[in-house]
């Protein structure tokens, strides 16, 4: 028996370079044949090979792990590398993230808007004492280590970022992927930090409490990470703190 022909994919891609003089954000269709196991990362290595060397997109680990191919994909958060075409229709709009920095075409900046957010939350282990190189770190729990590396999967995508509601609205708002942060160190034994160290840091509009509880973040993330019901942990720590 003759095997199926192979769907013909229409791919609008919305191009626009803000660094070339006069150019404008328009839609460009390619049409490609499809093939079994297709990605979109597949699909936009193609278009760049055969149809337009100069489309711009990020890659690097193509595996889900650096979530540097993050993009709107039919208006949805995702990346592009773990998306098949065969769980799309056969017309797909592809655009950038919203709210970062654009570098063109589907190509955006997130490291620079994640950088910042690092430094303004000291996202790293806060220890008192001088450290020993010599000696070795005090026994973890298994269980608080599984934890800790559930909140640790995080690839800063950007994706719970351009599915956030509030965001989209304050700018300041340190989003899901920061309070991730915020939830991942307070667990870990070895950060001194107290409560009240970090309700500074987001006990306010801008942090814990500005969440609208939309659930965009965690419907859109891609390592399925238990967002919102860290954010409410958080929320009830730092109201039991009668603030």
């Amino acid at each position: 028996m003759e095997n199926e022909k192979n769907r013909l994919l229409k791919i609008s891609i919305l191009r626009y370079d803000p660094h070339v003089k006069g150019d404008k954000p328009r839609i460009v269709t390619y049409e490609i044949e499809e093939a079994p196991g297709m990605t979109l990362f597949i699909v936009l290595n193609d278009i760049r090979e055969h149809y337009d060397a100069s489309l711009k997109f990020d890659f690097v680990c193509r595996a889900g792990i650096c979530g540097s191919c993050s993009m709107l994909i039919n208006g949805r958060p995702g990346l592009a590398c773990r998306t098949l075409t065969s769980k799309l229709d056969t017309e797909i709009l592809l655009a950038p993230l919203p709210f970062f920095e654009l570098i063109g075409d589907l190509s955006i900046y997130t490291g620079k808007w994640m950088r910042g957010l690092n430094e303004r939350l000291e996202t790293w282990i806060h220890d008192n004492e001088e450290i020993d190189i010599n000696q070795l770190e005090e026994r973890m729990e298994p269980e608080r280590a599984e934890e800790i590396y559930e909140l640790d999967r995080c690839i800063e995508c950007g994706c719970c970022v351009a599915g956030c509601g509030t965001i989209q609205m304050n700018n300041d708002f340190v989003g899901a992927v920061g309070l991730n942060k915020i939830a991942r160190y307070r667990l870990d034994p070895r950060d001194k930090r107290t409560d009240e160290d970090y309700y500074e840091l987001v006990g306010d509009e801008d942090g814990v409490f500005g969440c609208m509880t939309l659930l965009g973040c965690e419907d859109v993330c891609p390592k399925d990470l238990p967002l919102q019901s860290k954010i409410a942990y958080l929320r009830r720590k730092m109201v039991s703190m009668g603030k």
